[in-house]
């Protein structure tokens, strides 16, 4: 009876807290059951290692591979499934310590033996060459498929993949490396990793092997260098969003709604006469320049003419024509409805248009604007002025 009482007393003295700042928060079932989805998730499935190359050549299947025999080492059961052919002579030097897994002998071609690793169940799989496609007759179509089954299985699995081979990255890399790839991972694979490091080896270590598959003439030096250079920046940031998303779904395991990201997510707020094609256009070219996320929303209004309702449809179309994340919010407050979508999604700034309030009912009761400053702590509030 004394523990029930003091559980009563948490419960209203974190009402009374929720109450003075501003909102009384209920649970949210469908956060409460993705909450407990990406628990049990988190329980069954191995841990996902990925070494991130920004070019052939930076060194990342030895990166793997040692970190394999240093895993062994401190008493961990590690086994090879995949090794490229062409691994340098200090990383065949690292296989020879390590178990090697064949591949099937009823496929022709670079394959991993998914059900002999099963049979198997060693706590970790050594897989190099992620984004290899495998040979007519395997399991699946992609090796990361491959991967996606042992982590299923409880399995723990290190990996390595190149920049060029991820498949939402591939447009921007092809337009500075002159070439196209055709094998790709799916960056949302990519994002399920629970450690991500970019091999972040100097230019000029790979600079014969990445761009043009032998020696560079000096006059292709400089500029292949400032494409190394590229591609370099291209994998960290991309190695940042991996991180923001792990980020996320550690909060989401510990109930936390509200996520810090470790990029700009840049949020429009929308109205029938707000100044949204500037604000959309600004927007657009701060998250470019940051390599951030573009969310426009608009709170849906009962009773809105049929002038407004069209031209909140142009808003939202030259949103999506932006690659904007488009959402209509549904509340009777808008400024809650902003703040929890704010929060849910990691928001770090807000454009919104300039409230028409003025005159002496500004004074006395804030307007939406000025409690969205107020409410929207930690977050970047920009006005903006009506057309």
């Amino acid at each position: 009876m004394r523990n029930a009482r003091v559980a009563c007393v948490i419960i209203l003295a974190v009402v009374v807290l929720q109450r003075n700042a501003g909102e009384v928060v209920r649970p949210n079932p469908d956060a409460l059951l993705r909450q407990l989805q990406t628990e049990e998730r988190a329980k069954s499935r191995g841990r996902l290692k990925v070494f991130l190359g920004y070019a052939s050549g930076v060194g990342k299947s030895f990166r793997m591979l040692d970190e394999g025999r240093r895993r062994r080492l401190r008493g961990e059961d590690v086994v090879v499934a995949a090794v490229q052919p062409s691994s340098a002579a200090a990383a065949e030097e690292l296989l020879r310590a390590l178990e090697v897994i064949p591949p099937p002998t009823a496929v022709s071609g670079p394959a991993i033996d998914v059900e002999a690793v099963l049979r198997r169940r060693p706590q970790v799989v050594l897989v190099d060459g992620l984004a290899y496609d495998n040979p007519p007759g395997s399991r699946h179509a992609h090796r990361w498929q491959d991967v996606e089954d042992l982590l299923a299985a409880g399995i723990s699995v290190i990996t390595s993949v190149n920049l060029h081979h991820v498949e939402e990255r591939q447009p921007a890399v092809e337009a500075i490396r002159g070439k196209k790839t055709r094998e790709s991972i799916p960056e949302s694979f990519l994002r399920t990793a629970d450690e991500i490091e970019v091999v972040d080896a100097p230019a000029e270590y790979c600079l014969t092997r990445s761009l043009r598959g032998g020696a560079a003439r000096d006059g292709e030096i400089p500029r292949e260098e400032r494409q190394l250079s590229e591609l370099r920046e291209m994998a960290l940031l991309l190695a940042a969003e991996v991180v923001d998303h792990q980020l996320g779904d550690y909060l989401r395991r510990q109930g936390l709604t509200q996520v810090y990201g470790t990029h700009e997510r840049i949020l429009v707020g929308v109205t029938a006469r707000s100044n949204a094609a500037v604000m959309i256009r600004r927007a657009r070219r701060q998250a470019d320049r940051f390599h951030g996320d573009l969310h426009v929303v608009y709170v849906e209004q009962e009773g809105a003419g049929a002038a407004d309702q069209a031209r909140v449809a142009q808003h939202l179309e030259a949103a999506r024509a932006a690659r904007a994340q488009v959402e209509i919010l549904h509340g009777r407050d808008p400024v809650r409805a902003i703040i929890r979508y704010a929060r849910e999604h990691g928001i770090t700034q807000i454009f919104v248009g300039h409230s028409d309030t003025a005159g002496l009912l500004a004074r006395l009761r804030p307007n939406r604007v000025q409690r969205l400053v107020r409410e929207a702590e930690g977050i970047d509030v920009r006005i903006f002025p009506r057309d």
